[in-house]
């Protein structure tokens, strides 16, 4: 269906081999195909995710709601029993409950996003990447280093209608990323950011053809982007080869936001 769309792996000198990688979210979509490429790699991969008993890349799976500080502590004190550092911390785990702000009919007030709508989304794709991170920067310092990568969106960068909690989170995670790249690059810890745009996952699977045709239209390449896109993003970002870039935000969107 597109030709010009070729996932084949980018052989590139990583320097990844054997090091010590962390993704949240990792049981679908684009955290798994993460998980898979850095397994790939030669990476030792500790999987997270909220729901039990999903198929990951051998190494580790937790179950881990990564908005629960006492969990997540527990889940690192895992990795580094096992593998001694942490190297590479990939911030995927996010949520979408969308909803307008408000929402009138004939005249009068017919609905409005909730207090449950909001706080979960900003609960875990901006408090989770918080509470992650909080934990793992202490064993990086101690390690010499690391790299944490965040997962945003296009949409925290331009806004996108009936999704307040969802821009605000996404928008959050620039800030913090920002905010952590100045604060602890004198540790050697690298922060960036990923801004996928439209990607192909099961959670878009089920939108009606109409809509799909409408986001594909929006993007200049003229394709979804598929999980691997951003999952070799994180790779290279992680990589050696990014090694003097921190403290920005990769947009991985088919040229989406040059196209807004």
């Amino acid at each position: 269906m597109f030709p010009f769309c070729d996932h084949r792996k980018v052989m590139i000198e990583t320097g990844l081999k054997d090091k010590v990688v962390i993704v949240t979210g990792a049981a679908a979509g684009i955290g798994k195909a993460t998980a898979q490429r850095f397994a790939e790699e030669g990476c030792r991969v500790a999987s997270w995710d909220v729901r039990e008993d999903q198929p990951t890349p051998e190494g580790l799976f937790r179950q881990v709601n990564v908005t629960d500080a006492a969990q997540v502590e527990a889940a690192v004190e895992e990795v580094m029993a096992r593998w001694g550092a942490i190297h590479v911390l990939v911030n995927n785990a996010g949520i979408i409950r969308d909803g307008q702000l408000i929402k009138y009919k004939d005249g009068a007030l017919a609905g409005q996003m909730s207090d449950e709508q909001f706080d979960s989304v900003i609960g875990v794709n901006l408090k989770g990447v918080f509470v992650c991170t909080r934990a793992v920067v202490p064993r990086m310092v101690q390690t010499g280093g690391g790299v944490i990568l965040n997962a945003s969106s296009v949409v925290g960068l331009y806004g996108n209608f009936g999704q307040t909690n969802y821009v605000a989170s996404k928008a959050g995670v620039i800030g913090m990323t920002r905010v952590w790249a100045r604060e602890l690059g004198k540790f050697h810890i690298r922060v960036n950011a990923v801004a996928p745009g439209f990607i192909a996952t099961d959670m878009t699977k089920g939108m009606p053809e109409k809509v799909l045709a409408a986001m594909i239209s929006h993007t200049p390449v003229g394709r979804p982007g598929q999980p691997e896109d951003i999952a070799n993003a994180y790779l290279w970002l992680a990589s050696d080869a990014a090694s003097f870039i921190s403290g920005t935000v990769l947009n991985v969107d088919g040229g989406v936001v040059m196209g807004t």
